[in-house]
């Protein structure tokens, strides 16, 4: 009897190993499940993130409209970029870059920078585009994505008015010391023309050069030098003579940048609706889209 007993104690004991096994080989089995399922959406999740980077470091419109900003790169250049008596910057190039920006949805910023550093700038991302009356240069062109011509200009020589009648062609500037903003179209046609210069941080430090007497003369923007020289303005004691050649004004975006497309559409709708035509009229310019 006892044999039995204990021998029916075995098999219990035996049985309930096999259920207890059973039981934690399920548990088991279900904690693994649990787990895979949880990998599997953290792995959905990265690559819903992964792919949401990869379309805002491809586009730049829609890196711009998630991060709710436009970065515009200008320096104080009337009546392009310049601020009012409270301290907003103003001007046609600004005004209209405050419309482009409300056009995509987002705030604008705008930031000064070196205007020789303007494409590093952009490559760095500190900025998202070029608006301050740049020239279309070759130079601009390789190495920035930019959008239709929207405004003629040209780069004319600025000298003290009571000497004005010694400078009135090219071959007469030869003895002058000018200044000129580095990085600028004014300092790629001195350097063309072989003319001694001193490269300055902007057009406006070219123009207190030649009003101190520290420099003879400076090459400027023609949009510039009628908002700032002459009779009424701040120098009036200077005028401009020469002008040294027409070009025209563009906006420059990262290289392969979809906002140059985006800011075409924009340029093409504010020109038909007469939008831009009132902002150079209050700016004194005179828009002119051209496509390329």
């Amino acid at each position: 009897m006892k044999k039995l007993i204990a021998l029916l104690m075995s098999v219990m004991i035996v049985l309930g190993s096999l259920a207890g096994c059973g039981s934690k080989k399920e548990e088991t089995t279900k904690a693994q499940e649990t787990t895979k399922a949880q990998e599997t959406t953290k792995a959905q999740e990265t690559t819903a993130a992964k792919e949401e980077t990869t379309a805002a470091e491809a586009s730049d419109l829609a890196y711009v409209k998630e991060r709710g900003k436009l970065v515009v790169g200008i320096t104080d250049f009337e009546p392009m970029d310049y601020k009012d008596e409270s301290g907003e910057w103003i001007g046609f190039d600004a005004d209209m870059a405050r419309g482009f920006a409300e056009s995509l949805g987002v705030e604008v910023e705008f930031i000064e920078i070196t205007w020789d550093n303007k494409a590093l700038e952009l490559s760095g991302r500190i900025i998202d585009c070029v608006w301050n009356g740049m020239t279309l240069t070759d130079e601009v062109k390789s190495a920035m994505e930019c959008s239709n011509a929207y405004c003629n200009n040209a780069q004319v020589v600025i000298v003290k008015a009571d000497v004005a009648d010694q400078y009135q062609d090219v071959e007469s500037l030869s003895d002058l010391a000018f200044a000129v903003e580095a990085g600028s179209a004014g300092e790629e046609e001195v350097k063309a023309l072989g003319l001694n210069y001193t490269p300055v941080s902007t057009q406006a430090d070219a123009l207190m050069e030649v009003a101190a007497g520290s420099s003879d003369a400076a090459v400027i923007d023609s949009l510039m030098a009628a908002a700032m020289v002459g009779e009424g303005t701040g120098y009036d004691e200077l005028t401009y003579t020469v002008g040294l050649n027409s070009e025209l004004y563009g906006v420059g975006f990262r290289k392969g940048s979809d906002l140059a497309a985006a800011l075409n559409d924009y340029f093409k709708e504010a020109y038909g609706d007469g939008t831009m035509e009132k902002c150079a009229e209050t700016y004194g310019i005179q828009a002119a889209l051209i496509e390329q």
